[in-house]
């Protein structure tokens, strides 16, 4: 009787049993996720660095000779041409040893003539009219020693540019440690700038770069035409050189510039967020909805933005990349899908 009535009152009031668990279903049941549909997208990655301007050519004018300035024939801040006579060294006493070996030189050669109507007659030696013939020849490369040092008293322009501040005045002694002026060649500039040796596979000559300057406001425009060919040890980065053109004079070398340069441009690549991207150690993967259900995919990633990274490889155009509840997922679960954009 007891037993029967146990068992009546069990029956009322034990657990209902639980629904069995259904797979959800696009549309369907499913943890409820957002995501992006992957599609090719013009894509620039830039790198910013300090860099400074130099000018395309510059040297200092500086006399090769000892002796007194005659006259300087360039005004300070003033463009000159290449070959132009800058300063000029006194060359009197030149002037007249060049006047002195030039008469011996003659005398020698009326001397050398003679002898050798004498050898063709027998009336002289042939080692009197070699003598003779040598002594001629070395008067001549004691003349063309004398011409060599004048010319040296002739500073000349070795390129065209702007003639920097002297420091001399004329009258002046010089020597060959003496600090003329500056000669700056400034139509274009070169801009040295560094970046990360991580770079380093992917710069090339003829890379596009732009950069500013304090200042001014105007946004510059040049090109790499030389890159260093090896890793600054102490700086882990790459020099480079680029070419900028700068007719008007506006840059000045020595500059600081500000520069952004282009490592990469493409008009097809694929971005997804970052927070899309799982993470190992060496791996780097995704989450990819296929027919209502995510399936982890090993990509491998490229250049990176403040809020997207490039995938060069493991997805294709059309893919749908998950956006949110990456660490709630996992391979094959089922999800409902909210596209964004």
């Amino acid at each position: 009787m007891f037993g029967f009535i146990g068992f009546l009152a069990w029956n009322k009031f034990k657990p209902a049993p639980k629904p069995a668990a259904t797979a959800a279903r696009p549309g369907g049941a499913g943890i409820r996720v957002t995501a992006i549909k992957v599609k090719p997208v013009a894509f620039t990655e830039t790198v910013a660095a300090n860099g400074t301007l130099r000018a395309e050519e510059a040297v200092e004018i500086q006399t090769e000779v000892n002796g007194k300035i005659a006259a300087i024939n360039f005004v300070e801040g003033q463009r000159v041409k290449s070959g132009d006579i800058l300063v000029k060294i006194d060359d009197s006493s030149l002037q007249a040893n060049l006047r002195r070996a030039l008469s011996r030189r003659e005398l020698a050669g009326f001397r050398e003539q003679r002898l050798a109507r004498l050898v063709e007659e027998g009336g002289v030696s042939k080692q009197d009219y070699d003598e003779a013939h040598g002594e001629l020849a070395v008067l001549d490369a004691e003349a063309d020693f004398i011409r060599a040092d004048i010319k040296k008293t002739e500073i000349r322009a070795p390129f065209a540019g702007v003639a920097g501040i002297r420091f001399v005045s004329v009258g002046a002694y010089v020597n060959p440690a003496t600090r003329i002026a500056t000669l700056q060649g400034i139509t274009n500039l070169k801009v040295d700038f560094s970046v990360p040796e991580r770079y380093a596979p992917r710069l090339k000559v003829g890379d596009p770069m732009k950069f500013t300057v304090a200042g001014s406001q105007q946004s510059y425009t040049g090109e790499v035409y030389a890159i260093e060919p090896r890793i600054d040890v102490s700086t882990r980065s790459v020099l480079l050189r680029a070419i900028c053109r700068n007719p008007d004079g506006s840059l000045l070398p020595g500059t600081f510039a500000r520069v952004e340069y282009t490592v990469q441009q493409s008009e097809s690549s694929l971005l997804v967020p970052a927070i899309s991207i799982l993470s190992g150690l060496v791996e780097r993967e995704v989450f990819v909805v296929r027919e209502g259900k995510v399936h982890r995919v090993q990509v491998t990633t490229g250049a990176r933005t403040d809020t997207h990274v490039q995938i060069t490889k493991g997805i294709a155009p059309g893919d749908v990349v998950l956006t949110s509840g990456v660490q709630q997922v996992r391979n094959g679960t089922a999800v409902q899908v909210q596209l964004t954009e």
